[in-house]
């Protein structure tokens, strides 16, 4: 690897965004086993699939607020406006998760907790960019 690579690499790893999306990413891992584990639990208790979605999915949303307000993107003390920018982002994500699990099981035929693991990852991406660009964007 030549110097200028190394730099470009080094400058990379050291950036704002890359530090956000390696701690969104650790709030998303947490965040996931908390949704997944709920709608597991919920649905195996006889939750209608899409009512136990949007259920877990809006348990993890709580959990990621308050870690991705103050770890990931330090965007300082409560303000209600961050938050209700941030209801905006998890309702959009949730409603695109609802509408991915239930295609993918009535579409696709696939069972539905390989349906929530897939659902969850392409959500994530779309709550990443608006959460950094707008729900707690500086």
């Amino acid at each position: 690897m030549s110097d200028q690579q190394t730099l470009a690499l080094r400058s990379a790893v050291a950036s704002p965004l890359t530090g956000q999306l390696a701690r969104f990413a650790v709030v998303g891992a947490s965040n996931t086993a908390l949704t997944w584990c709920l709608f597991a639990l919920s649905t195996a208790a006889g939750v209608w699939y899409p009512a136990a979605a949007a259920g877990a999915f809006a348990a993890g949303a709580v959990n990621s607020y308050t870690l991705n307000r103050v770890w990931t993107f330090r965007a300082g003390a409560f303000h209600p406006r961050t938050l209700g920018r941030y209801v905006v982002v998890q309702l959009l994500g949730m409603a695109m998760n609802v509408g991915l699990v239930v295609a993918l099981v009535e579409g696709a035929g696939a069972h539905r907790l390989l349906a929530q693991l897939i659902a969850i990852p392409l959500v994530s991406v779309l709550s990443f960019g608006l959460s950094r660009n707008w729900a707690f964007a500086r």
